[in-house]
Order: structure tokens, then C-alpha cells, then sequence
């Protein structure tokens, strides 16, 4: 029986002691954040400016969410700031207290473990790995027709990678507006996507109200400690309900001023995109020639791959990178996701080669023949 226990990618003190490996010497290909780090125009920017402190931040964050609203072209009236996106799913399940959920999985256990606080229904459409996890969008419309009080979709989702097409966002959204169906939207890895506007839902605001969109800083930007999260909603009156219930100046000022910088740094921004796209399909090349797994299609900024017989167990999978300083994701606590997977992000060109040639040691590629 395998006793080895279940790691979350933040969870570098607890891995550092089990394995007895220095916690700064651990590559994170569990944390899927931005392999760049925080931007040194950033980093400097708030050390200059540190007396903010000192000062309350906007309670309106208004510049802020100009700067939000620049960066996501969308109103600025449409926006919500909070501290980090899990305020922002609290809140908004505690505002529309669903009877009944349907969430798309397997997905982030987050969204199950705030729905359980309400007593809330919760029902799974479970993507199916012979599709690739990619949506049976006819067949979803079907399930929308037993109408749900919340739809939660991740897109694209975690662990799988995939991503909805905003086309077909359009459709899922215009059923779930028959059904009374509002629709929470997790778009935390969207940016790394090849092409944001072939995914992100923002732009469906103009055409729809009974849905909102959440992002934050943590991934993309490299910046989880800052807990800076935000949500796009054309529904004027749910995000007036929401802002009346939050805590007052929930974002601290260092956040409030650092999200307005971050959003305008085109360059770090064009940097990170370059930099995961061109490593993505190097990794996903590599990565198909080994056998005995299958490798899913990736939109965000990391790979989901399936092990079959004779390879090794995730566990076991895990473990051989770990010892050499290299922290993956066994996917065996993802609900749904019946198999052996593990997970990994893009990280830098270095790393991901040594994280490759680890992989290689457990899947040795088929012998090809004279």
C-alpha cells in the first residue's frame, strides 16, 4: 500500500522536510506560476514607493480598476477588485446561495469546498479523457436543461489544460440565460493561452449579464503573496450586492498600487507569453515521443499526461523527479480524474530540459528499429 502522502505545489516547507531536500534548491513544477518571477520593474517600483503604507488605500480602488479595465478591455464599472480570487468566489457564493450547483470537473477542489459551507447541491459534468477533456458542448447543453442556480466552469480548467472556445461560451451562456442560470467563470490561466480572445469570456459582458469572470495576479503575474483578485460582471445589481458585503478595503494599498503597475508592463507581459508558448510546444513535442502515457493538448501554462502499463505509478512518478529537486503533481487528489496523472508547468528552458531528461529515465522512449 502506497503511503506516501499528497503534496499541494505551495507546499515546499513539508516537502523539504520529507524528502530532506533544501526547500530553495526545489524546482516548482507544481505551483503552474509564472517561471519568470515577479517583474523587476515591478519589484523596484514598490520598494520606491513603500510609504503607501502609511496610507489607506481608494475604498473604491478606482484607478485600479481603470487599470483593469484597460488591461481586459472591458468598463472599468464592470469590474471587482478583492484579496485574491478565492474572496471573490466566497463572496459570490454567499450572495447567490445556490441551491443547486453544476461545476465543470474534475477541476480546483475550491469551488466544491465553499459550495459544502451552504449546504449546496453539487453535481458534476466530468470532461471525459477520451475527448481529450475537451467539452461535449451538445450534449452539456442537455445537462443545462435540468437548470442549475450556479454553473461554475475553470477555463481553462485546471488540471487538464483544456479551454472553451469563446464561441461556445457564447452558447453555454445564452442556455444558461433561458435556464436562469447564472455562470461563475475562472479565466486564472487564460493569459497564457495562445490566444486570450479565442478564450476569455470578458467580451461576452456586452451581450450577457448572468455571468462573471474571475482572474487574479497569483500565476500569470507571478505574484500568489500579493492576493490581489478580480472579477468582470455586467450585472450591475449583483456587483453592487457583492461590494456591500465586502470587507472594507479588503486590498491593502501595496496591492492596490502594484496591480496598477503590473497590468500596464507590456513588456514583461509579452516576455512571459513568448517565453511559455515557445516552451510549451517544445515540451509537448518531446514529451509524445515517450511511451506508455497519453499527452493531452495544454492551453494554459502547464501539461497534464497520463501513465498507462508498464510505466510507473504517479506516486512513483513524483518521486524519482522530487529526489532530484524537481516537484510535479500527482494528480491522484484531483476528484474525477480516475488514473494515473501527474501535472507539470512550463518553467525555464533549463529546467524544463531537466525535467524532461527525468521523465525520460522512468519512460524510456521505444527502441526503434534497425
Amino acid at each position: 500500500m502506497d503511503t506516501t502522502p499528497q503534496f499541494h505545489g505551495s507546499d515546499l516547507e513539508k516537502i523539504s522536510e520529507y524528502y530532506g531536500i533544501p526547500k530553495d534548491s526545489i524546482v516548482r513544477f507544481g505551483a503552474n506560476v509564472n517561471p519568470l518571477g515577479l517583474s523587476e520593474k515591478i519589484k523596484a517600483s514598490i520598494c520606491q514607493n513603500l510609504d503607501i503604507i502609511s496610507s489607506y488605500p481608494d475604498r473604491e480602488y478606482a484607478a485600479l480598476r481603470h487599470a483593469i479595465g484597460e488591461y481586459c478591455q472591458a468598463s472599468p464599472s464592470h469590474v471587482i477588485v478583492g484579496n485574491g480570487s478565492t474572496e471573490l468566489i466566497s463572496l459570490l457564493i454567499e450572495q447567490k446561495m445556490p441551491k443547486k450547483t453544476l461545476i465543470l470537473g474534475p477541476t480546483y477542489s475550491e469551488y466544491d469546498r465553499e459550495l459544502s459551507f451552504i449546504d449546496s447541491i453539487r453535481d458534476y459534468y466530468i470532461l471525459s479523457p477520451d475527448r481529450g477533456f475537451h467539452l461535449d458542448l451538445y450534449d452539456f447543453l442537455e445537462k443545462l436543461k435540468e437548470r442549475y442556480d450556479l454553473l461554475i466552469i475553470c477555463n481553462p480548467n485546471n488540471p487538464t489544460s483544456s479551454a472553451i472556445p469563446s464561441e461556445q461560451m457564447g452558447q453555454i451562456l445564452r442556455a444558461c440565460r433561458e435556464a436562469g442560470t447564472f455562470v461563475m467563470i475562472d479565466e486564472t490561466y487564460v493569459e497564457f493561452t495562445p490566444d486570450i480572445q479565442m478564450v476569455t469570456a470578458i467580451p461576452l459582458a456586452k451581450e450577457f449579464s448572468n455571468f462573471i469572470v474571475l482572474r487574479g495576479v497569483s500565476k500569470f503575474f507571478a505574484a500568489p503573496g500579493l492576493r490581489l483578485g478580480y472579477g468582470v460582471t455586467s450585472d450591475q445589481s449583483f456587483l453592487d450586492l457583492v461590494r456591500s458585503r465586502q470587507i472594507p478595503w479588503s486590498l491593502n494599498s501595496i496591492a492596490a498600487f502594484a496591480g496598477e503597475e503590473m497590468f500596464k508592463d507590456t513588456d514583461y507581459i509579452r516576455r512571459t507569453r513568448v517565453l511559455v508558448q515557445e516552451q510549451r510546444a517544445g515540451m509537448l513535442r518531446e514529451l509524445r515521443c515517450l511511451p506508455n502515457i497519453t499527452v493531452y493538448g495544454a492551453a494554459a501554462n502547464f501539461i497534464l499526461i497520463q501513465i498507462h502499463p508498464p510505466g510507473p505509478k504517479a506516486s512513483a512518478l513524483f518521486q524519482h523527479c522530487i529526489r532530484q529537486g524537481l516537484m510535479i503533481r500527482d494528480c491522484s487528489s484531483f476528484q474525477h480524474l480516475e488514473g494515473e496523472y501527474v501535472r507539470f508547468c512550463i518553467m525555464e528552458p533549463s529546467d524544463n530540459a531537466r525535467l524532461l531528461a527525468a521523465l525520460k529515465e522512468c519512460l524510456p522512449p521505444v527502441p526503434t528499429q534497425p
